[in-house]
């Protein structure tokens, strides 16, 4: 048997909050369409943390920091990853398509694209917007965005988790971005 001893924190070479605002960021933005639940929301940015992404706009009835229950899940990720709160979905949506943003919506709907059979383009950035654990994305921000994404799932549930979601999209994205 192989003895494989867990690292400390301390050998884990993690970036302080300081380096992090510094550091090139993954061409990648998220954007939370009215998510209700404080530790999805706390999830998201510890995701979003872990793979540099640039920004999450936090729209409408989505909670914001300060907030200690979202503290619990986000662990200080609030504090590395910039936020901004918009009460309109479509409008933060309609700002990013117009500086250049690709606009994915995660959402099982006609025609989406199976995530693994999207590409993405090198010099491109990129927009997730992930819906509400009960509505999903609002119709209006579908019709809007580029491309609808889907996450294939063969059980009987038609639907993930929204912190489930991000994490795998959030992670396919910029795992792909960062070899461009």
């Amino acid at each position: 048997m192989i003895h494989r001893e867990k690292l400390k924190v301390t050998e884990m070479n993690r970036l302080s909050t300081e380096a992090y605002k510094a550091a090139e960021k993954t061409p990648l933005t998220i954007v939370l369409d009215n998510v209700r639940s404080l530790h999805n929301v706390g999830s998201v940015f510890r995701t979003a943390d872990a793979f540099l992404a640039e920004k999450i706009y936090l729209c409408g009835i989505t909670s914001t920091p300060p907030n200690a229950e979202l503290h619990k899940t986000a662990l200080g990720a609030e504090f590395s990853v910039d936020w901004e709160y918009a009460e309109d979905t479509l409008k933060v949506v309609e700002r990013l398509k117009s500086e250049g943003y690709i606009v994915l919506a995660i959402e099982q709907a006609k025609g989406s694209t199976l995530l693994e059979e999207l590409t993405l383009e090198k010099g491109k950035k990129y927009a997730v917007v992930l819906g509400n654990e009960v509505k999903g994305v609002q119709q209006s921000i579908v019709d809007q965005s580029d491309l609808c994404v889907e996450i294939p799932q063969y059980g009987t549930k038609h639907s993930l988790n929204v912190s489930v979601t991000a994490g795998i999209i959030i992670y396919k994205l910029a795992t792909t971005l960062m070899r461009f």
